[in-house]
């Protein structure tokens, strides 16, 4: 549906209004806490009333700011009784303190954002009492030491606003935040969402709603208060940043389905608004608009809210397998860092100008995302944006990890989910398996358990072409648990090193297998790849596994194909079916190949992986060598374009390498 820019200005509105609007049933007498239906989150019930208010009140702020004031639903009187009534110590309505409830820091910040965006119609407006009430309550902030991630931007953003209003801040505080944030960032715009093992590791849709956003709102709070060049800084990042994110949207709406708190959904837009907000982007009006409304209308239109309204708590519909322990709720309604573009008055040219396409649609692209790690694929004929992940991947490089879904996979996708945890069965052909499955390079053991792969080290990621290498290891336990702590011991395994050339809707992806140390030489596992995983109709016809060299195509009931070809030492093939473990439909299915026999260590293995609209035209032609003992694939694509893979050896420290959590 094509809309003119007056109507999607509207539309927002309308959209944030219904929202705001749909809670209220859910709040206390005094509005202080909404209490939201559903699993409770492992902050309890209390922190969740607290999020609902919180959250809400952020688009309530942006709202209210974009109309100047105007306020047909009484947001300002209806939020300012809740400030009155979470604040005061004596009131059963009153929020935890940042003692009692360690979550209520992350809420505070959205609170004093609101307050200091809402200032002329709330804040101003508030009683002296109750003024004094909430300083007391943000107080505890000051000299807290904050975990060293984006929550640091939560103390930040809470002693900014408070400078400002005469409340209690530390200077030490605000040097921690701005040191601490230098030193996350990665270059080229990105940054890691704190350091793990001292290493930028950490990449994710955080970037946008978290490591851009507070530092800017930080500088527009302090005001002239703000060191000097700080908010040039962090301008110049935000305009690089963008110029990648804006890669990141597909044709159809949908942003990257990778990371962490994925139940935030349209929180993605936040950094695009905030580039407008800020002067800070290299995108024109019309295409910050079209992505933001586009992605608007791709979660709407896919079912995000439920019967009454409200934010659930998934991607499309409910869907458990991508949410964190912190998620409630209300989390989702972090959805309004979506919508600060309503705090751009209606005549912004953002809002008048004409939409433009979006990067996929202008035409197809293949590059290097090298923060991050990524290869990025763009195809115009089918409106797919794919990354293939050699890069971070949320763990520490010191010790073994169980493969979280959203971080450990080889590729993702707009349009595609990966496998969360579920009830994966064999299809016709198919692999029993527990463990990583889709996107994933895997060993199986004799009891077909598949390995994992983080931590990941990073050897090359230029062009077209990426590498990266981990130690296979299987949990002691045999139950697969994808946020696997410290303490789970592991069976560690052969190195495996993998590379990859990405361009269009094919990846060339190159394996090899290496012993751990030179008296390892039992292989004993086979080798697995996984494809792409795909919504299926369970009534579907099955999937075709036939052909003349071992293959596997799975049809989505979107219309999209995932192909594996085997090129070379896969020999076998088939279809992995599982119910309930991917976030875009109850049913879902992943083509694979395997080898017949136990893996041979020092040797290639080459798969070629398609996601796409229909079938690929012609594949790749890909030839082997080797370079001393670095083993290499040559690709020549239909075009004629050439790519190299190289997969070195793994050197003798890591031959050597002793593993502290052996099982």
């Amino acid at each position: 549906m094509t809309r003119t820019p007056i109507e999607d200005r509207a539309h927002w509105e309308r959209t944030a209004d219904r929202m705001l609007l749909d809670v209220r049933p859910y709040a206390t007498e005094r509005h202080a806490l909404i209490n939201l239906p559903g699993v409770p989150s492992h902050n309890g019930p209390w922190s969740d009333g607290l999020e609902g208010f919180a959250r809400t009140f952020l688009m309530a702020a942006f709202r209210l700011v974009g109309a100047d004031g105007e306020d047909p639903h009484d947001l300002a009187g209806w939020y300012a009784c809740g400030l009155a009534a979470g604040t005061d110590p004596a009131n059963p309505e009153r929020w935890p303190t940042f003692a009692e409830c360690n979550q209520a820091k992350v809420e505070a910040a959205s609170v004093a954002l609101a307050l200091h965006e809402t200032r002329p119609w709330i804040w101003d407006r508030l009683d002296d009492r109750v003024r004094q009430r909430v300083l007391d309550w943000l107080a505890p902030m000051v000299g807290d030491d904050m975990p060293g991630n984006n929550w640091i931007w939560f103390q930040g953003v809470t002693e900014a606003f408070a400078r400002t209003v005469g409340g209690s801040w530390r200077q030490q505080d605000l040097d921690r935040t701005i040191a601490l944030t230098d030193g996350w960032y990665a270059g080229e715009g990105w940054y890691s969402d704190g350091l793990t093992g001292g290493e930028h590791r950490n990449f994710d849709h955080y970037n946008g709603w978290a490591m851009h956003l507070y530092p800017l709102w930080f500088c527009r709070i302090l005001g002239d208060a703000t060191p000097t060049g700080l908010l040039d800084r962090y301008r110049a990042r935000l305009h690089r940043f963008l110029a990648d994110q804006r890669l990141l949207t597909g044709a159809n709406g949908s942003p990257l389905i990778q990371g962490r708190s994925l139940t935030y959904r349209h929180a993605v837009l936040a950094p695009l608004w905030t580039g407008v907000l800020f002067d800070a982007t290299p995108l024109t009006p019309g295409e910050t608009r079209a992505i933001a409304s586009r992605t608007l209308d791709h979660f709407t239109g896919h079912g995000a809210t439920d019967e009454h309204g409200l934010l659930t708590l998934g991607w499309h519909r409910p869907h458990r397998g991508v949410l964190q322990v912190y998620s409630g709720p209300a989390s989702p309604y972090w959805a309004s860092k979506g919508f600060i573009g309503l705090a751009l008055r209606p005549d912004h040219p953002v809002w008048t100008a004409e939409a433009t396409e979006l990067a996929v649609e202008q035409g197809d692209f293949t590059g290097t995302l090298r923060a991050p790690g990524w290869l990025v694929s763009g195809t115009a004929s089918d409106g797919v944006v794919r990354v293939v992940n050699h890069g971070g991947d949320h763990a520490d490089p010191a010790r073994p990890h169980t493969d979280d879904p959203c971080y450990a996979r080889f590729a993702y996708s707009t349009h595609t989910a990966p496998e969360t945890p579920g009830d994966p069965t064999a299809g016709p052909g198919g692999v029993p398996d527990t463990g990583p499955l889709d996107n994933a390079v895997v060993l199986l053991d004799t009891a077909g358990r598949a390995s994992h792969r983080r931590p990941v080290t990073r050897i090359s990621a230029d062009g077209a072409t990426a590498v990266s290498r981990s130690r296979a290891h299987w949990a002691a336990d045999s139950r697969w648990d994808p946020f696997g702590g410290p303490d789970t011991r592991y069976k560690p395994g052969p190195w495996i090193t993998v590379g990859s050339a990405l361009r269009g809707p094919v990846e060339v992806r190159a394996v090899r297998v290496d012993p751990a140390s030179t008296e390892e030489t039992e292989p004993g596992e086979t080798l697995r790849i996984g494809g792409w995983a795909l919504a299926v109709d369970p009534a579907a016809a099955q999937p075709d596994i036939a052909g003349e060299q071992p293959a596997a195509r799975i049809a989505g009931s979107d219309g999209l194909v995932s192909l594996v070809v085997g090129v070379q030492g896969l020999t076998g093939a088939g279809v992995v079916r599982s119910e309930g473990g991917n976030a875009l439909g109850v049913s879902s299915a992943t083509p694979v190949l395997h080898t017949t026999g136990p893996v041979t260590h020092g040797v290639l293995y080459i798969a070629v992986v398609h996601l796409g609209g229909s079938d690929p035209a012609a594949l790749p032609h890909i030839t082997t060598g080797n370079e001393g003992t670095t083993l290499v694939a040559e690709t020549v694509w239909p075009d004629g374009t050439r790519d190299t893979i190289r997969l070195p050896a793994p050197d003798r420290a890591h031959l050597l390498r002793k593993d502290p959590h052996r099982a």
